[in-house]
């Protein structure tokens, strides 16, 4: 043990030191390490609005709740923080959607504080409340109960349990009744630009200009303007709330110097977001009003992003250096005090299959820095350094942190952001201009909305003011189709049910094309019922949610008068999605097959199905015969052919039936957390996988599998991709490495080196932890001591202490790289 190389985040966690600046710190030390609890306004008050308002326009409702909340929630400008406002009580909070999913409410109200995954607290009189007054109210009104309602029957049996909940099987899953849009990026520089005052006064204009005779502008585009100016309205009397409390304080604070940080905070409250930000503060306090109020006005999927902030907030930043109003120290100040503000806000899932995909308190509220500007030029400033380098020293997991690559990054942006992944706490992930610039391209942007693409959520990327798609989309187990042709259309967990097709007995197949065909049925067969739940998803939305505050920061929803969740826009591009989880799984055990039963002939098919019904007790020789076969991720193309087999019947499919959507469904490897739920339906796998456990994550590699080095599983990604189809997007890529091979500037040269392969490689994102396996087992082992440990799940970074023991072992049985 004496000779283990720490990470930089290993040594302060053993040592129990910190770093960072003091007043972000004693903020933090606050919060760190708390019970979430939920606060009930948001939905108390959406809930009294939408009852008040019944059969008006949805936009227009949805911008009265707003304006509601506005006016009456509860307003905070916390102690020692140089920015006003949050969204619920103080500490960690979450906020109640219950548009989204209130017909199981109150149930799920009993059980949130004692569930294994991502619990919250609440008080029992706010219980009370939501159990007798919210969710009564929202019953049958819902947009789970109208999608469990719309769904085909043979469909919903692929989709939902027959309980009275109407949970998940975790086959073909549906993720659109828990959030009420995917991962979302606001213009963030044109409310810092023009001020909600301007916006307002847009709106103003063409509500004017409307034709007073016209059935389309009285019923559609008046509503819509009405609603824009309204949610102007709410925002900036919200800011001006949190004004006055910051001077109410100010005026009884004996400390000066707390004395003119409250009075600078009512100041700065009362000119923005109404109008234009002219300092660094200005647009940081103004930024944070807007992606909070975001995060009232709707449960975007994986948390509103925080776009491009390197870009919007540098003329800022550069001009207030310039006249000698700020130091770097003050703007990292500022921007710290965002980060703990943005920590404390917790993304709610009330419905246990939520709460699965998103565990560990997940949070995607990427902050997007580097790539490249409008015109194709290398992007990186000092506020890009600057972001880095709080990201280094300050201990926390918020904000999420993307950093684009591209072939012209500079030397010195790839070496600290090497550093930084160095650090050990999992930042930044990267994501690769030169695999998704061209498909941008490919699916009709044009260059300046593709070089000025933002990361948003896990992997995913969004082009403001021209993406239009915010329909949920369907996380796919395959492994269940595996295991579906294996039993001839039944899965174990689910007993003598047919739930798939049955493709026939599989010991009668006499060789792996009848084989594999039979599986590619099952798998074509659960695309479809995804593009099935798909449609109706896409029909109902518009039904239920509206977005004024995200519209009116669109360009073409303020154009074509049309709120962001209508069902198309004249002018966008509509990027959706379908995931393929347990992709590793799936090809290492078809590779297994083909290897061991029909060309080595070691064991039969159904030696191999009965090892795999007694999970391998017993059968230790047939797993380890099974565990050997060759394994994607290894740089072997007997593995990586079958892989681009599945992918490519996939892109083809989608290539065929997305178009009938109106949308590009692409096919991506992004789980989030999924892989291990989805692992718990799925009995044990012909690659020698446990029954039940962990499906692989993403297109990493199955845990453990990776035997040749982490460049082998650059090549494998590389050759399973299928280049003369553009219906793909983002492939999650998690890579574990030790500590010790990444020491020192030849550690840190090496891993700049690996990066500029992947980046060659045209791969999409890729992700490290740099942790030791000893870490991770001692924080097993003692909790209590390892509470501010961090590791990367799958887009997010999380307190390792609060995972569940599942997602724990998946981490700690991720291959562990002992040389780059």
């Amino acid at each position: 043990m004496a000779n283990i190389i720490y990470s930089p985040q290993e040594r302060r966690v053993r040592e129990h030191t910190t770093t960072g600046n003091p007043r972000a710190l004693k903020i933090l030390e606050g919060f760190q390490g708390t019970r979430p609890k939920i606060d009930i306004e948001r939905g108390k008050f959406f809930t009294e609005s939408f009852a008040a308002t019944d059969g008006e326009p949805l936009v227009l409702r949805f911008a009265k709740a707003l304006y509601h909340y506005a006016e009456h929630a509860t307003v905070y400008v916390d102690d020692d923080q140089l920015l006003a406002g949050r969204a619920g009580k103080s500490g960690r909070y979450g906020l109640l959607y219950p548009e989204l999913d209130g017909d199981f409410l109150d149930e799920a109200i009993r059980s949130l504080p004692s569930r294994e995954s991502s619990p919250f607290d609440i008080e029992p009189e706010d219980a009370e409340y939501i159990i007798n007054v919210i969710s009564p109210y929202w019953k049958g009104k819902t947009f789970h109960e109208d999608l469990a309602a719309a769904i085909p029957a043979e469909t919903r049996k692929y989709t939902y349990n027959r309980d009275e909940e109407g949970t998940s099987r975790f086959i073909v899953n549906e993720t659109a009744s828990f959030r009420s849009s995917i991962q979302w990026v606001h213009d963030y520089e044109k409310p810092l630009r023009v001020g909600f005052e301007g916006i307002r006064k847009e709106a103003e204009e063409k509500l004017a200009a409307l034709d007073e005779f016209s059935p389309v502008d009285n019923t559609e585009r008046k509503p819509f303007l009405e609603a824009v100016i309204l949610t102007a309205d709410a925002i900036i009397l919200w800011a001006n709330r949190h004004a006055d409390l910051a001077a109410a304080k100010a005026e009884k604070e004996t400390d000066p110097q707390r004395k003119a940080e409250l009075l600078e905070t009512a100041r700065i409250c009362r000119k923005v977001p109404a109008k234009p930000a002219e300092t660094f503060h200005e647009a940081v306090q103004s930024q944070w009003f807007i992606q909070l109020f975001s995060r009232v006005e709707q449960k975007t999927g994986t948390i509103i992003s925080n776009g491009r902030m390197d870009q919007y907030l540098y003329p800022y930043y550069k001009a207030d250096l310039e006249k000698g109003a700020i130091n770097e120290d003050k703007a990292e100040e500022l921007l710290e005090c965002l980060w703990v503000s943005m920590a404390q806000y917790i993304d709610l899932y009330l419905s246990k299959t939520g709460g699965a995909f998103n565990e560990g308190y997940a949070h995607w509220e990427a902050v997007t820095v580097g790539g490249q500007t409008k015109e194709g030029l290398d992007a990186t400033n000092d506020l890009t350094y600057l972001i880095l380098r709080s990201k280094r020293e300050f201990p926390l997991n918020y904000p999420d942190l993307a950093a684009r690559i591209h072939t012209r990054a500079p030397e010195r942006y790839l070496y600290e952001v090497a550093e930084t992944i160095k650090e050990g706490s999992g930042f930044p992930k990267l994501i690769n201009d030169e695999e998704v610039i061209p498909l941008l391209l490919a699916k009709g942007a044009r260059f300046d909305e593709a070089y000025d693409y933002s990361v948003s959520g896990c992997a995913e990327v969004r082009m403001p003011n021209r993406d239009t798609f915010t329909s949920p989309c369907a996380y796919i187990n395959f492994a269940a189709a595996l295991e579906m042709t294996l039993y001839n259309g039944k899965m174990r967990k689910y007993g003598d049910e047919v739930i798939g097709l049955e493709t026939g007995d599989p010991t009668n197949f006499e060789t792996f094309d009848e084989f594999l065909e039979a599986y590619l049925k099952q798998q074509k067969n659960f695309m479809k019922h995804a593009f099935i739940q798909q449609h109706e998803i896409i029909r109902l939305r518009a039904e239920h949610f509206a977005s004024p505050l995200g519209s009116s920061l669109h360009e073409l929803c303020m154009k074509e008068l049309k709120d962001i969740h209508s069902p198309h826009i004249e002018g966008g591009i509509d990027l959706g999605y379908f995931e393929f989880i347990g992709y590793g799984t799936v090809i290492d055990s078809l590779a297994a097959i083909k290897k061991v039963v029909f060309e080595k002939k070691r064991l039969t098919l159904s030696r191999v199905i009965e090892a795999l019904e007694h999970d391998f007790e017993g059968y230790e020789a047939e797993r380890l015969l099974l565990k050997n076969a060759p394994a994607y991720g290894n740089n072997d193309s007997y593995a990586d052919e079958i892989g681009k087999t599945l992918d490519r019947e996939l892109v083809a499919f989608t290539d065929k039936y997305s178009r009938e959507l109106g949308v590009h469904l692409d096919l991506r490897y992004v789980p989030f957390t999924s892989n291990v739920p989805f692992g718990k339906v799925v009995s044990a796998t012909p690659n020698g996988r446990l029954a039940y456990t962990p499906l692989s994550d993403g297109s990493s590699a199955s845990q453990g599998a990776d035997q040749n080095g982490p460049t082998a599983i650059l090549l494998s990604n590389f050759a399973t991709k299928n280049y003369d189809y553009r219906n793909r997007a983002a492939r999650l890529l998690n890579i574990k490495l030790s500590p010790q091979c990444v020491e020192g500037e030849a550690g840190t040269e090496k891993l700049v080196d690996f990066i500029k392969t992947w980046e060659d490689l045209k791969l999409w994102h890729v992700q490290f932890n740099v942790i030791n396996r000893e870490t991770l087992l001692a924080a097993q082992e003692k909790p209590e001591e390892y509470r501010n440990l961090l590791v990367r799940v799958a887009g997010y970074s999380a307190y390792f202490c609060e995972l569940s023991k599942d997602l724990q072992d998946d981490i700690i049985a991720r291959t562990e790289h002992i040389a780059v």
